[in-house]
């Protein structure tokens, strides 16, 4: 989930901002100040970083060295008990905004429409790892249903477990997302490492979708392949369509999110990359240690804002350390992660001089 109060706030002030107007500090900060709402709302819950794939776009594969850890059940449901899901009429209000202000339809099926339709209704379970590979996910899984938190999370299909995924689906998943990169077994292990295939990955995914028809599982299946500006990539990206034709599953093509491991700067089509960072006023994320840090994207917690283990998420939230590094946001502090290693803008560049 992420602030869709905040974004359709800030959406004009930032439409003038990404068109070339500068502004004062004081009055970005104030302005943002104010869109923030000081009741918490977390994007991700990473259960786990515990992963068995070495896929060659994730930083978890060659640069994060913090320590493989698994959330306690207790702490995980600590977190959850603080959050509350959007009101219907939010959520109505927000998708007439998407439809209005980004030309995005809800029938539609691309990663704009993942990210406008879907990402603001759930909970993102996953984070540096797999969560099949957490035994509590089924369990996880009712308590949010319970609450009328929405759930969901990406992992590879070659980790299917089918009895603790179909607990999930029993239990209430609104979204599981599998990531095939291609349908031949060698080039799939050539992007995701040699525990990765394609070919039982594919049987098990026929088999859920068998299994959600027979039992009427209200489980949206989404199979997604990442766009590595591979030479093959447009062939095997129809290939894969034509492999889930007919079939009830959501399909897409997924921009990189960050690319770790080159320069190329390819051309991002995820209109939530191409704005500037709005994490800092719009939503949290909690690590498999309990560990608030500023967003997805930090692997190694190297900006640690709280510790939900033993602080509530308001008191984070609205505490000094969040406070200071949204100030490194308009300061463009150099040394911190935001500046250095993330593809996206701060706010800080669009200051007046």
């Amino acid at each position: 989930m992420f602030d869709v109060e905040f974004y359709m706030k800030v959406y004009e002030l930032k439409k003038r901002l990404m068109s070339g107007e500068k502004m004062e500090r004081e009055y970005l900060v104030e302005k943002l100040e104010s869109y923030r709402s000081p009741e918490p709302i977390v994007y991700n819950i990473e259960t786990t970083n515990a992963c068995n794939m070495r896929c060659e776009m994730c930083p978890r594969t060659t640069i994060m060295t913090r320590p493989i850890e698994t959330m306690k059940p207790d702490l995980f449901k600590k977190v959850i008990d603080q959050l509350k899901p959007f009101s219907v009429e939010q959520l109505s209000r927000w998708e007439d905004f998407a439809v209005k202000n980004y030309g995005i339809k809800k029938n539609e099926m691309n990663e704009n429409h993942y990210f406008l339709y879907v990402i603001p209704r759930v909970i993102v379970l996953h984070g540096y790892g797999d969560p099949l590979l957490d035994k509590s996910m089924p369990q996880y899984v009712k308590w949010m249903t319970e609450r009328g938190l929405e759930s969901y999370f990406s992992c590879n299909p070659a980790n299917i477990n089918m009895e603790r995924t179909i607990e999930t689906f029993e239990n209430g998943l609104g979204y599981v997302k599998y990531s095939i990169e291609s349908v031949d077994d060698l080039r799939h292990k050539e992007v995701r490492g040699q525990a990765s295939n394609f070919t039982e990955s594919y049987k098990n995914i026929l088999k859920l979708l068998e299994l959600k028809a027979q039992r009427n599982y209200k489980t949206t299946i989404v199979i997604t392949m990442i766009n590595l500006n591979k030479p093959w990539q447009h062939d095997e990206f129809e290939r894969l369509q034509e492999a889930f034709k007919d079939l009830d599953v959501y399909v897409y093509l997924k921009s990189q999110d960050q690319q770790w491991y080159e320069d190329n700067k390819q051309q991002t089509q995820s209109i939530h990359w191409i704005e500037f960072c709005q994490f800092p006023w719009s939503s949290m994320t909690i690590k498999s240690n309990g560990e608030s840090v500023e967003c997805v994207e930090d692997f190694n917690n190297e900006i640690i804002l709280g510790d939900s283990a033993t602080e509530s998420l308001y008191d984070i939230w609205n505490g000094d350390k969040y406070k200071r590094f949204r100030n490194d946001h308009f300061n463009l502090r150099p040394g911190i992660k935001c500046k250095e290693q993330c593809d996206m803008q701060l706010v800080g560049s669009f200051l007046s001089a």
